[in-house]
């Protein structure tokens, strides 16, 4: 598991999620209408909208909402002015960053996530200077604290996962991106627990920074993510459990 990943399931796990469900909520339905708009509302054809649709229920998102942002995109212009971008950048430490977006003013989000960057001892980087350093991945998180976690692993691996790697109280399963939703049934026929199950961008290699560099980067990703218009942010650092446990309890 990535050390990014690591946090946010560690944010989700102690509810800090809550406190910034109207924003998350908002971030999920843009998703919608653009996934609507680009493969209409008929979630057997539409596998992107499947995806959301199922990451909007696991972050308890109200049926009425999902079902309101896709009618919207159906209507006449619903979601004609979203775009999506993506803003690579190098963080504290050197560290690769992958910025996702969705935004009906890309000039505004670029400049938005480059001051960030510049603040926080970053830069942004040309088209393609970090982006073939991840490759595309569906990623599904196991909170393990009541399961076999061993066990879990070999269901996944049996069910065609690419890789499982256990984690302090979590597992991180990894699958091609058209085998996510099988490996994701497979698990639930099980009665495994998932706390999200996503298409995800991992780095083919992390590098490590010492504990000052570590905690600057983590927070860097954690103001690029607060951002109303991006979507999912990725780096290639993998941080520490001394530097997680340290930011744990300051959430």
């Amino acid at each position: 598991m990535s050390g990014h990943s690591k946090w946010s399931t560690i944010k989700r796990a102690k509810g800090v999620a809550d406190a910034k469900r109207g924003q998350i909520f908002t971030k999920l339905a843009k998703e919608i209408m653009v996934a609507v708009r680009e493969g209409g509302s008929n979630t057997e054809h539409n596998f992107r909208l499947r995806l959301i649709i199922q990451k909007c229920r696991d972050n308890n998102m109200p049926s009425e909402n999902i079902e309101r942002a896709i009618k919207k995109a159906s209507g006449e212009g619903g979601s004609a002015a979203l775009a999506e971008a993506s803003f690579e950048g190098y963080g504290p430490g050197g560290i690769a960053i992958l910025v996702q977006v969705l935004s009906d003013n890309r000039n505004r989000t670029l400049q938005e996530i480059r001051s960030i960057l510049s603040r926080s001892g970053g830069s942004m980087a040309a088209a393609g200077a970090v982006s073939w350093m991840f490759e595309p991945k569906g990623v599904i998180t196991i909170d393990t604290k009541q399961l076999n976690a061993e066990e879990v692993a070999l269901w996944a691996i049996d069910a065609g996962a690419e890789d499982v790697k256990i984690e302090k109280s979590f597992l991180e399963v990894y699958t091609t991106s058209d085998s996510l939703e099988i490996v994701r049934h497979a698990l639930e026929g099980k009665e495994v627990p998932i706390a999200s199950a996503e298409l995800s961008m991992i780095p083919k290699t992390t590098v490590d920074l010492d504990e000052e560099n570590a905690i600057r980067a983590l927070k860097l990703l954690d103001r690029l993510e607060e951002l109303d218009e991006v979507r999912r942010v990725f780096s290639n650092v993998d941080f520490s459990e001394e530097v997680l446990e340290k930011l744990k309890a300051t959430v």
